[in-house]
C-alpha cells in the first residue's frame, strides 16, 4: 500500500521556517502526484502545495512566494520548504498522493495519506 511518512514540523516563533518532509516509496514518488495539506483547529483542510511527476508545482495563494515545494528523485521524498511563517500557517499538515486525478489541490483527487505532522508558529 501507499505509505507516507511525514517529518519536520514544530514550533517556530513567526518569521522562522520549517522544511516538511514526506518520505515514500520509489513505486509511489515516480507515479503519483504528490501534495501538501494543512487543517488548522475548527479549520476545513486545506491544499497548500503540489507537485506533479514533471515537477510541476501550484501553491495556494497563501502560500505563495513563501513556500516551496520539491521533489528529491534520489531519496524518494517531497519537500516544503516553509519560510517567513506566520501564526495562521499552524496546522497539521499532511502529505497526500494518488495518481488518477488531475492533479490539482483538490482534496477529492487524493486518497493516499499521511498521519500528518504538527507546524505550530507563534507570535
Amino acid at each position: 500500500q501507499v505509505q507516507l511518512v511525514e517529518s519536520g514540523g514544530g514550533s517556530v516563533q513567526a518569521g522562522g521556517s520549517l522544511r516538511l518532509s514526506c518520505a515514500t516509496s520509489e513505486y509511489t514518488y515516480s507515479n503519483f502526484y504528490m501534495g501538501w495539506f494543512r487543517q488548522a483547529p475548527g479549520k476545513e483542510r486545506e491544499g497548500v502545495a503540489n507537485i506533479l511527476t514533471d515537477g510541476s508545482t501550484r501553491y495556494a495563494d497563501s502560500v505563495k512566494g513563501r513556500f516551496t515545494i520539491s521533489r528529491d528523485n534520489a531519496k524518494n521524498t517531497v519537500y516544503l520548504q516553509m519560510n517567513s511563517l506566520k501564526p495562521e500557517d499552524t496546522g497539521i499538515y499532511y502529505c497526500a498522493a494518488d495518481r488518477y486525478g488531475l492533479g490539482t489541490l483538490d482534496l477529492l483527487e487524493y486518497n493516499y495519506w499521511g498521519q500528518g505532522t504538527q507546524v505550530t508558529v507563534s507570535s
